[in-house]
């Protein structure tokens, strides 16, 4: 009997090593598929396939976040309600993190220079809105803004997203050069989304978070410039993104993250 006892004692040991959580298989596989890349390598067709499928199987139970908690009943100031980052982790080729958004949030325009990253909505209504830069700007006349709003030279986007998303859906993806790489994010209603940066933004580098401000096509082009859209495509689907300083009242607080531990790795 004694040797029976303990050989179950074994078994129930090997289960509970065994299983692991949602949040820690994210990152396992995040060490495996970012290995190799960097800034503006993107992963290879079959680790992007494998952090999608972990993410579109995520909800917010796995990481530890709810509805009903306090960050999303913090007081609006200075035109923005606060918005709550959870550190998960970071390392130098990829970081996690939580954006916790109260109803009328908002992360404005913004970019990820050199990233490929993975947004999932675990619960709420949000509105995003994306571009990414038109690689045949040239074509079209540069225009420059008046000098009385500083004189900020404007680059040609193309609108690649403009939809309001309900969780729970599949994760949305951003590369380099295509996807939405410039996004901004709405609450509709309260908003967690857990986001996948590979590799994160790091300022020596000179991968820093650019905020932008959006011009109709119409009010920046020259006259000519109508003629040179794409046939068949709409004058609104572009826009003029003007680079702008961080914006007043914007506040992202960072908090405690309190969900299921991450075991990292010391080395990849």
């Amino acid at each position: 009997m004694g040797m029976e006892k303990v050989s179950g004692e074994r078994k129930k040991r090997r289960m509970r090593q065994k299983k692991v959580t949602a949040v820690q298989k994210l990152y396992d596989t995040c060490t495996e598929v970012f290995a190799d890349c960097g800034p503006g390598v993107i992963p290879n067709a079959e680790g992007i396939e494998r952090l999608k499928d972990i993410l579109n199987g995520m909800t917010e139970v796995d990481v530890g976040v709810r509805p009903n908690m306090p960050y999303f009943k913090l007081k609006e100031i200075g035109g923005f309600p606060k918005i709550t980052y959870l550190h998960l982790c970071e390392c130098d080729k990829f970081s996690i993190g939580i954006f916790l958004l109260p109803p009328s949030g908002v992360l404005p325009l913004h970019n990820h220079p050199q990233m490929t990253v993975f947004s999932k909505l675990l619960f709420g209504t949000m509105h995003i809105k994306a571009y990414d830069w038109v690689d045949d700007a040239a074509l079209i006349s540069t225009p420059k803004l008046d000098s009385s709003e500083g004189g900020v030279g404007v680059r040609l986007a193309k609108l690649k997203v403009n939809a309001e998303f309900t969780a729970p859906c599949n994760a949305s993806i951003l590369y380099p050069t295509d996807g939405g790489n410039m996004h901004c994010f709405t609450a509709m209603t309260s908003c967690a989304v857990l986001d996948v940066l590979g590799p994160p933004y790091c300022d020596p580098e000179g991968r820093h978070c650019q905020y932008y401000r959006t011009h109709p096509f119409m009010d920046l082009s020259e006259t000519d410039d109508e003629k040179k859209i794409p046939e068949g495509e709409k004058i609104e689907s572009y826009a003029w993104l003007e680079e702008i300083d961080k914006p007043k009242g914007l506040s992202v607080i960072g908090a405690m993250y309190s969900g299921p531990k991450i075991i990292e790795k010391l080395a990849f």
